[in-house]
């Protein structure tokens, strides 16, 4: 688990990538299916995206305190 909470981007571009070829490789896959799995992954990649975005924003906040402490040292 910790590894899919340190990196949900690379999880996601890989399931997609792999989804990409399932699809090309098996065109009679019924388009139902294919849609609903695209909207699922548009789904995800929102939820990969607002991740990614804590993250971003949880480093910035530690740099900010690591300078405040130096500048009280």
């Amino acid at each position: 688990m910790q590894f899919i909470s340190k990196h949900p981007a690379r999880i996601y571009a890989v399931l997609v990538a792999a989804l990409a070829l399932i699809v090309h490789y098996f065109p009679d896959l019924p388009s139902a299916l294919i849609l609903g799995l695209a909207a699922a992954v548009l789904g995800t990649g929102e939820a990969v995206q607002r991740t990614e975005d804590r993250k971003t924003a949880g480093a910035g906040e530690d740099e900010r305190q690591d300078d405040e402490r130096a500048t009280t040292e």
